[in-house]
């Protein structure tokens, strides 16, 4: 039977205690839950302190941190710290058991993974909620390694898991909707900005940063920019744009005509394979969906109050500025 939690919070079990799962144990222990760091490799006795000791001075580090910019007290640290139980591999079913949700987080291999659900699907109740935390490996193909697949989805956290709001979920075909609706809910009640993606190659965030990085080191390795330079574009450009509006918004803001355009010429003058605009983008030219200029885009804007939505684009720009530090007040008029 499931140890009852005083307040009612899910019992979480973070399975593989590295550091994603040192992550997502002090984002839950930050936020009042139970959670069960559990090891499901047989090691000494030796070995178990060493890893034991590792992980609960970068969990009371992490936590040290926060505190010394202001985001807890210090008193706090030893009590959110306390929360995380680290289980070693013989102690693993009788946490597994009481889990209600469980993180995978076992290295990167198919093997890996395959071994890791052989004990997950052996302790485990049938209603917990199963994930893995991969960033490289399909839902689908995980998915056959389940008990009961519907109760199953990858769910992929962005470093530092406890400080990064953006959580990335990704089901299969079989996903029950309950379990993709709860699992939402119980990262939600931790404060997470769920996002949600099919079974797709890099989720949404690795997939769209990764040719921002190659591009940057092409960059680099041409001779057009230094690391330096680079790094100033972006986050003081690039960043802070996409900071205030969404990559989809900023295409829609701006004008799909634009990105049309900008690709076309790109593709020319850079390689046509890496900025051929894909063909979405050829049939909202040919329908005249722009943007918000026309009134329809990839989001429709039909009764929106356009003078008003800019302005909320310029305030959330204006505090972008602000908070980088680089809003500067007007000059006083000259006189002659």
């Amino acid at each position: 039977m499931k140890a009852a939690d005083p307040q009612g919070l899910p019992h979480v079990v973070a399975v593989g205690a590295g550091r994603m799962g040192r992550g997502i144990a002090i984002a839950f222990a930050y936020a009042g839950h139970r959670v069960s760091l559990v090891d499901l490799r047989t090691r000494s006795d030796e070995a178990w302190r060493k890893l034991a000791d590792e992980a609960r001075t970068e969990i009371e580090g992490s936590l040290s941190g926060l505190a010394a910019l202001g985001v807890l007290a210090a008193e706090q640290v030893q009590a959110i710290a306390q929360r995380v139980q680290l289980v070693r591999a013989d102690e693993a079913p009788a946490a597994l058991a009481a889990a209600e949700l469980v993180f995978e987080g076992v290295p990167e291999t198919l093997e890996a993974k395959r071994e890791a659900f052989e004990h997950i699907n052996a302790h485990c109740s049938d209603d917990a909620i199963l994930t893995s935390t991969t960033s490289s490996i399909l839902v689908t193909q995980i998915a056959e390694f389940v008990k009961r697949p519907q109760r199953f989805l990858n769910i992929h956290w962005l470093n530092p898991a406890y400080v990064i709001p953006v959580v990335e979920l990704s089901h299969h075909d079989g996903t029950d909707l309950a379990v993709l609706t709860r699992a939402k809910a119980v990262l939600e009640g931790i404060g997470k900005l769920p996002v949600v993606c099919g079974p797709t190659p890099g989720y949404i965030v690795p997939r769209l940063q990764a040719l921002v990085m190659n591009e940057a080191a092409r960059m680099i390795e041409e001779g057009a920019a230094t690391a330096e330079e680079i790094d100033k574009a972006t986050r003081y450009g690039l960043g802070l744009r996409f900071a205030a509006l969404g990559v989809v918004e900023f295409i829609d803001f701006g004008g799909a005509d634009i990105l049309h355009h900008a690709s076309r010429e790109m593709s020319g003058s850079i390689d046509a394979a890496r900025y051929r605009a894909p063909a979405i983008l050829g049939r909202m030219m040919e329908e005249g969906r722009l943007g918000l200029k026309t009134g329809s885009g990839f989001y429709d804007y039909a009764g929106r109050d356009v003078a008003a939505y800019r302005g909320d684009v310029l305030l959330r720009t204006l505090g972008m500025l602000k908070h980088a530090g680089l809003w500067r007040a007007p000059a006083e008029a000259t006189r002659g």
